[in-house]
């Protein structure tokens, strides 16, 4: 019998993702992270749901303490790239870092077992002619989560599989419905674990790094107002700026250097490129030439036509043919060839 490790949030997508695969006949182990303490799907209340699947589909559940390694790779990131004026994506440092490698290795050195599974949307296949592994975005389109997985390697995703890359979110409740499972009508959980434990975003952040006050200030370094701490803005914000002007101001530039945030109007906002660094080619190998891709800078943006240039030190330069509105540096830049995910990077501060 074919074995395989599943990862148990404790949400709806990883229970049908296990019990998909126990009624495919596979012997199938839970395997829950303990990432921190708190209410969060993947904390506490995570941990009882995830037991409850295992106890109701018959099969055993291991619970890793993973709560050092989360500080250290996804909460002190964080907090060191707010601080630094960069709105980091903990997601793919989460995936690669703290779950999909641990998971696998415990698999493997623990358990004997060389496959491991999750509740991601997203699709793997194997392409016998470059002989790499592809990542390709889900069937659902609207809960692809391809743009978080994008820094896994070829070792990670040759080891994983996502049974739900082939369904659509109804057909996931439908499927957990049907297997009486119970956590059939669980609420969807927060994009980041971090936000359900804390209450917001904001909160998390000031809990380590405080207030502190700063000048706002607009192109030309006039003074408009003044904030509570850079890190409580990101690129491209309206809301939540507070200063009346006679048309909306947006953010534009975090200087971290002089604790400043920088405003101006929305075209501002709009940059033609940008460089990405820490790149992991997934679907393909690096090209030695430029190559056209459809990049995609943030989670829920729309993927725009762009021209993906190697440059050294492992990075990109991305020209894109129509000016794209707010880049952010620290956010990935993902792109595509159809539903093929060529490769990823983090998105650099401009110079």
């Amino acid at each position: 019998m074919n074995k395989i490790v599943v990862g148990l949030s404790g949400g709806v997508d990883s229970s049908t993702a296990a019990a998909i695969l126990h009624h495919q006949g596979y012997e199938v182990v839970g395997l829950t992270l303990w990432l921190m303490k708190g209410k969060g799907q993947c904390c506490s209340q995570g941990m009882v749901d995830a037991a409850h699947i295992c106890e109701q589909l018959g099969i055993s559940h291991h619970i890793i303490d993973s709560r050092e390694v989360f500080q250290r790779q996804i909460v002190d990131y964080l907090v060191a790239g707010y601080s630094a004026g960069v709105t980091p994506l903990p997601c793919s440092q989460c995936n690669k870092t703290v779950k999909f490698g641990p998971m696998l290795e415990y698999a493997r050195e623990e358990l004997g077992i060389d496959k491991i599974a999750t509740g991601h949307y997203a699709r793997i296949q194997y392409n016998p002619e470059t002989k790499r592994y592809q990542l390709l975005r889900a069937i659902d389109l609207v809960k692809d989560q391809s743009y978080f997985l994008y820094d896994l390697s070829q070792e990670l995703l040759a080891g994983s599989v996502f049974p739900l890359g082939e369904y659509t979110k109804v057909q996931t409740r439908e499927m957990a419905a049907k297997y009486g499972l119970k956590t059939a009508n669980k609420p969807e959980s927060q994009d980041l674990c971090l936000v359900e434990a804390n209450g917001s975003m904001r909160a998390f952040l000031d809990k380590y790094l405080g207030t502190q006050k700063g000048e706002i200030v607009d192109k030309q370094g006039r003074v408009l107002g003044y904030h509570d701490g850079i890190h409580h803005f990101t690129i491209g914000q309206r809301k939540g700026i507070g200063i009346a002007a006679k048309e909306p101001l947006y953010v534009i530039g975090l200087d971290a250097v002089r604790n400043r945030v920088i405003v101006g109007e929305r075209a501002s906002a709009h940059q033609s490129e940008c460089t990405v660094h820490s790149v992991n080619w997934v679907s393909i190998s690096k090209p030695q030439q430029p190559i056209q891709a459809m990049v995609q800078v943030r989670y829920r943006s729309p993927a725009s036509m762009a021209t993906v240039i190697p440059i050294k030190n492992n990075k990109v330069r991305i020209v894109f043919d129509e000016p794209q509105f707010g880049i952010t540096p620290g956010q990935a830049a993902v792109w595509y060839d159809g539903d093929i995910l060529l490769g990823g990077g983090i998105i650099e501060t401009p110079d």
